[in-house]
């Protein structure tokens, strides 16, 4: 019974009630702290960053409400340099304020390639030696010389440029060729139908260049396909080596280009002096995914 004496003192109860007192000041204290601390119930949307920069980010005080991190950097030369093109969290997540963003963005100093040596290579193999190791064709230029649509010149911004110098990649490379010693002309490619670099692909393959390109529904090149070409394909539609095609581009979400297609089967086509039959026309590869 002795142990339980203190129970009837006053400066038990007393001190009891200081601990009690203490501990609630403190479980307060802690749960104020913690709440402000983690931002409990506070939360924001995170922003598509998907294609803006970071001088984007400072001019609209992002960076005041987020803690932006850069994790990674690659290559895409498709994409303006310096932009962002992967985020996490993803955008419109909710997330505390000062949360960490971590971003992947487009390199800012483009990858470079070796030029490679096109001189005396035909036409087809210097288009695709080029198109291997990342660069673009520019302007085909016909001077008269004996060796037809043979490469005599690789030039790059009105120098000729050396082999294996370091040039960005997705350059453009012009070409000097010889017409031969007759000079033939080329049959006009089929366009219409085709997506742009499939058009352009087939245009400098059969030894010409690119002219003036219309995109009649917005610049959007993702749906846009060749609604009329100029000059027009028919069997008499022969050019000089060099001649320009120009190409007008509509939208597949907007136009039918199946009813185009259509109306432009043999009965309608001038063959005037090469008779093509309809099994011939169906051949053709209107459609190139």
């Amino acid at each position: 019974m002795r142990f339980f004496s203190f129970l009837g003192k006053l400066k038990f109860y007393k001190h009891l009630g200081i601990a009690i007192i203490l501990t609630v000041i403190l479980y307060g204290a802690t749960f104020v702290f913690l709440n402000k601390f983690t931002r409990h119930d506070k939360t924001i949307l995170v922003p598509d960053l998907y294609g803006s920069t970071l001088s984007d980010l400072e001019n609209e005080n992002l960076t005041n409400e987020f803690e932006i991190i850069i994790t990674d950097s690659i290559y895409d030369i498709s994409k303006e340099k310096r932009t962002i093109i992967q985020q996490n969290p993803l955008p419109y997540s909710k997330v505390k304020k000062h949360r960490k963003i971590y971003l992947t963005i487009v390199a800012g100093i483009t990858e470079k390639v070796l030029m490679p040596d096109l001189v005396d290579l035909s036409l087809r193999q210097a288009l695709s030696t080029l198109k291997t190791i990342g660069l673009e064709v520019g302007y085909l230029d016909y001077t008269k010389h004996f060796a037809e649509n043979a490469i005599l010149e690789q030039v790059f911004r009105g120098e000729i440029i050396l082999p294996d110098t370091l040039i960005e990649k997705r350059s453009r490379i012009d070409l000097v060729l010889g017409t031969g010693n007759i000079g033939k002309k080329a049959t006009v490619p089929f366009l219409i139908g085709k997506r742009q670099k499939d058009a352009i692909n087939l245009i400098h393959n059969a030894s010409f260049n690119i002219g003036q390109e219309y995109f009649l529904d917005g610049e959007e090149t993702t749906s846009a396909r060749i609604y009329k070409q100029e000059p027009e394909w028919d069997s008499d539609s022969l050019l000089n080596h060099g001649d320009f095609i120009n190409i007008w581009y509509r939208s597949e979400l907007n136009f039918d280009f199946d009813e185009l297609l259509e109306s432009l089967k043999p009965d309608t086509l001038n063959t005037d002096t090469l008779m093509i039959d309809e099994e011939d026309f169906e051949n053709i590869d209107f459609y190139t995914e």
